[in-house]
């Protein structure tokens, strides 16, 4: 591992080749230069609005508040001289490695990047504190699933022991678990059982993941009554409608017929509960932008406005260099090359319909997906994260925490 000296010899060499010199780690920099590495300019030729623009992180914060824009780049505070602070916006905090008893980098087997330790072969844990008595090989191969993954891609290995992911926000052992993670209890849980705590429709149980049925009940869910006349691919196929899932992933598909979910919520509704008209909500609660009304889960906008939520005005009072100005990003590209400017916000490209944010920065793809729903339906992609309505929670809006109906 790198010894502070070492880091910042290398650091001195990669950044003050044509700025200075390195002398002992130090670097010392050349008229017209300052910095540890030299990287900053005396003299500055941009405008303060535009060297806080190319300061500030995705989330908008200048230098993430651990720093000082100078000239378009950002002076972490570092005032211990350890560098502990880095990262272009200063969004490293490499003290999240230090041992708190001894102080050093990641115990002293590991090396830290932003604030992650990667331990050594041998030692795991956050600050790379725990020694493994077994080899990486051995480790890997008692954590490997019949299926062949590594903890079945649902958790972590640490010593030969799979770490599962735990979805159960009350934190129990959650619906994850098994010596290599191989049971999934999630797989037991019929779309509209995502409202309750029932595996298998109430009508089963549930065994690492797979449902076996009450008597008088069939399918994969136990969602299918006997009883009915129909079969249960007729029956789901009924549900089905125009999309993959049954009753669009919103209900509950019994005997052909579905239940739309929550009960009492007039947003979703249909004959396949294919309408959900909490699509024309934005994040705030407010239906097409207060410019339009929702028809089966689409805005229909008032005259002079346009746009998925009814966000834009026709008519526009500035002119095109003006408009354009406020859609460049700090870059200078406009809309980021993945959109049209109209009056000064981005109209993002509807063919690509994964790019959105202000700028059509984000990459809606980004966000988590369950039972094949960008976050499961029950909740709204904001740039790469999933809002979730009241009542869910969960990376992919897939848990349900509200009333239990």
């Amino acid at each position: 591992m790198l010894s502070i000296i070492a880091k910042q010899h290398a650091v001195c060499f990669i950044f003050s080749l044509d700025r200075g010199y390195c002398d002992c780690g130090k670097c010392e920099c050349d008229e017209g230069w300052f910095g540890e590495a030299c990287q900053f300019q005396e003299d500055c030729n941009l405008s303060n609005k535009k060297s806080k623009e190319l300061c500030r992180n995705p989330q908008g914060v200048v230098c993430s508040n651990r720093g000082t824009c100078h000239c378009g780049s950002c002076m972490c505070n570092n005032p211990d001289e350890r560098s502990l602070v880095t990262g272009r916006f200063c969004e490293c905090d490499d003290s999240e490695c230090l041992d708190e008893d001894t102080g050093e980098v990641c115990g002293g087997h590991g090396q830290c990047y932003c604030g992650n330790c990667y331990c050594d072969a041998g030692w795991h844990g956050d600050k790379c504190e725990f020694q493994c008595d077994i080899s990486p090989w051995e480790s890997k191969r008692r954590c490997t699933s019949p299926d062949g993954k590594i903890c079945s891609n649902r958790g972590t290995c640490v010593c030969g022991e799979c770490t599962c992911y735990d979805v159960d926000p009350s934190g129990d052992w959650g619906d994850i678990h098994g010596d290599t993670c191989e049971c999934d209890e999630r797989s037991c849980h019929a779309t509209y059982d995502r409202y309750t705590d029932d595996f298998c429709s109430g009508h089963g149980q549930c065994n690492c993941g797979r449902c076996d049925c009450k008597e008088g009940w069939a399918g994969n869910k136990c969602e299918h009554p006997l009883s009915c006349s129909l079969s249960l691919e007729s029956s789901l196929k009924k549900c089905r409608g125009t999309s993959n899932l049954p009753c669009f992933g919103r209900g509950q598909c019994q005997c052909g017929q579905c239940t739309c979910h929550p009960p009492g919520d007039s947003r979703v509704h249909g004959k396949n509960c294919e309408c959900d008209d909490r699509q024309c909500e934005d994040l705030s609660g407010e239906v097409c932008g207060g410019h339009g009304y929702c028809s089966c889960g689409r805005c229909i906008c008032e005259e002079g406005w346009f746009g998925k939520l009814c966000q834009f005005p026709r008519s526009c009072d500035m002119s095109d260099a003006q408009s354009k100005e406020l859609c460049e990003t700090s870059d200078g590209v406009v809309c980021s090359g993945k959109g049209s400017c109209h009056c000064g916000r981005c109209i993002c490209s509807p063919q690509d319909w994964w790019v959105s944010g202000e700028f059509c920065e984000c990459d809606d793809r980004e966000c988590d997906k369950h039972d094949g729903l960008i976050c499961t339906g029950n909740g709204l992609c904001n740039c790469g994260n999933c809002e979730c309505w009241d009542g869910w929670t969960g990376n992919a809006c897939e848990i349900w925490v509200g009333t239990e109906y």
